[in-house]
């Protein structure tokens, strides 16, 4: 015996004799060997009811939804009641999130928010006010996008929010920003290769969402969790109370880049157009946002965003070409 293990058997020893006559094993009060307790669910989660009827796509159409106001311009010069009360309160109120990891999230090193869609409301910042400083983030739930613009407590929402129909009854949208496709994540190996395999199984979805519906529809026989953030649904994924995730590609890919034992599986299940969320009457908004689209898209700025934050979906594409309505 050397001397370590001499000195462990002699402390086993004196805690046997100090313990005296302890209680026998079967009452001590350990665990029994296997035993765990299950994991909680992320607060607000809920299980998704079967028999809710889905809105019919057919019962609300409004053409094309991706059409906006076309622009006048943007910069300093650009005017409207809308504008002028941005400039005069000095800084531009965005809706977003801090749990999009790509997209919108809080920088762990200097606090500040960073990501594609923080970067968008930034040069819109940077035409309007003179800098892309001037700028005030309000984190929002994806179900609480449409009533923060409807009760004007942001002036724009930038938060990978689908162009639909249905939304444009509520809100105002920008020309498209970027395309999405809606797919499917799940932990690497699960047997999950696309829609069909998600029949029986229990899928993660972020409530007030377009993905929501969509998979829904597409996979009746799925069992959906919602929960309040997609941050929530890998969460859920990891501590494998649901085998997937499912919602725009680009979500799906800041996910996996948190943890490398997932993976996207399958094709598109949807093409999903993003917009910038604007108040429904604040047409001079629009157009100006429409206008800094436009300059990105023109100058290369785009691009750089792209492949800073979204390059591992693949290579760069062309900006999504604008669609005008005027």
């Amino acid at each position: 015996m050397n001397t370590a293990r001499g000195l462990l058997a002699a402390a086993l020893a004196a805690t046997a004799f100090l313990g005296g006559c302890a209680a026998p094993p079967d009452t001590a009060g350990t665990a029994k060997v296997g035993s765990y307790t299950e994991p909680p669910l992320p607060a607000k989660a809920t299980p998704v009811e079967t028999d809710t009827p889905l809105p019919n796509p057919d019962e609300l159409q409004c053409g094309d939804p991706t059409a906006s106001l076309r622009p006048t311009g943007s910069g300093r010069a650009a005017s409207g009641p809308t504008l002028d009360a941005i400039r005069a309160r000095g800084r531009l109120l965005v809706g977003l999130d801090t749990g999009s990891n790509l997209f919108s999230f809080r920088d762990p090193e200097t606090g500040s928010i960073e990501g594609f869609d923080a970067d968008i409301a930034r040069e819109v910042a940077r035409d309007l006010l003179g800098s892309p400083d001037l700028i005030e983030f309000r984190v929002l739930g994806s179900a609480d996008r449409e009533r923060a613009l409807q009760e004007h407590t942001v002036d724009v929402v930038a938060k990978t929010m689908t162009i639909t129909c249905e939304r444009r009854t509520k809100v105002a949208f920008s020309t498209v920003y970027l395309r999405a496709d809606h797919r499917i994540l799940a932990m690497e190996n699960s047997g999950i290769t696309g829609v069909a395999d998600l029949a029986g199984k229990r899928v993660c979805v972020v409530r007030g969402t377009t993905s929501l519906d969509r998979i829904r529809r597409e996979q009746p026989a799925a069992a959906l969790l919602t929960v309040p953030t997609w941050a929530d649904c890998l969460v859920v994924l990891q501590q494998r109370q649901v085998d997937a995730v499912s919602t725009d590609d680009a979500v799906l890919l800041g996910l996996a880049t948190q943890d490398p034992y997932t993976e996207l599986v399958g094709g598109s299940i949807s093409v999903e157009p993003y917009g910038i969320g604007i108040p429904k009457e604040a047409d001079d908004l629009v157009r100006f946002v429409n206008g800094t689209l436009e300059r990105v898209r023109a100058d290369g700025t785009w691009t750089r965003m792209y492949e800073r934050w979204l390059a591992a979906l693949g290579p760069t594409p062309s900006p999504p070409a604008a669609t005008y309505q005027d």
